[in-house]
């Protein structure tokens, strides 16, 4: 775990693409997009069937090893409306064990807008911890500091003539966008106008490695 300062606030920077906010003994996750290969699967794309299950192993592994006692998803938890009820009964179980002995908090993404019933928890649109805003997608006319995911952010670089791609965050004085979780996800270039566009000027995107956090300037 790295340190990471944002907003006037300590948290560690995680390379399985995760923040743990050790005043709140919270992990933030974004972009799990549990069940995305059974959505595929439905269309006649078939993709290996174990992508929620690999998910949960990871964030299992995060808990165990910062302690948290919270989890807060920043929305996309699931990859369509019908992704819940898709869970095969192992998944479901061990989603309600830690729903169950966690303060565990799904915040709405565009993806699971429409999700019914979600395996235990709470469900919020937004919300706001210490002064800075949880919430799915970062809004770039906010002032006030915010912690999003959605853009799956991937840093690219062309190494000795070798291209390199690795899960990222961004930051910027106001904006912190974290990379995608989910096993199965994609990811944008950060240094893409959409991104640019959400964080403002001044941003870049943030490696955690060993023991230190690599910065590359997006501008």
């Amino acid at each position: 775990m790295v340190p990471l300062s944002f907003a006037g606030h300590v948290f560690m920077a995680l390379p399985e693409a995760a923040l743990y906010w050790p005043a709140q003994r919270a992990l933030l996750v974004a972009d799990l997009h549990f069940e995305k290969a059974s959505w595929y699967a439905r269309f006649g794309q078939f993709l290996p069937p174990h992508d929620s299950h690999a998910t949960l192993d990871v964030i299992e592994t995060l808990v165990a090893r910062t302690g948290a006692q919270a989890v807060w998803c920043l929305g996309d938890s699931f990859h369509d409306a019908d992704g819940a009820a898709r869970l095969d009964d192992g998944a479901r179980r061990r989603l309600f064990s830690l729903t169950e002995k966690m303060d565990w908090v799904w915040i709405t993404g565009n993806h699971d807008v429409a999700v019914t019933h979600m395996p235990g928890g709470r469900r919020v649109a937004q919300a706001q911890v210490e002064g800075i805003w949880l919430r799915h997608e970062a809004e770039a006319n906010e002032s006030a500091p915010e912690i999003s995911g959605h853009f799956h952010p991937k840093l690219r670089l062309s190494l000795r003539g070798r291209h390199v791609s690795r899960r990222c965050f961004v930051g910027s004085a106001t904006k912190l966008i974290l990379p995608a979780l989910g096993a199965l996800t994609g990811g944008l270039d950060a240094g893409h106008g959409e991104i640019r566009k959400a964080v403002g000027p001044d941003a870049a995107a943030l490696v955690p490695v060993a023991d230190r956090l690599l910065r590359f300037p997006l501008s």
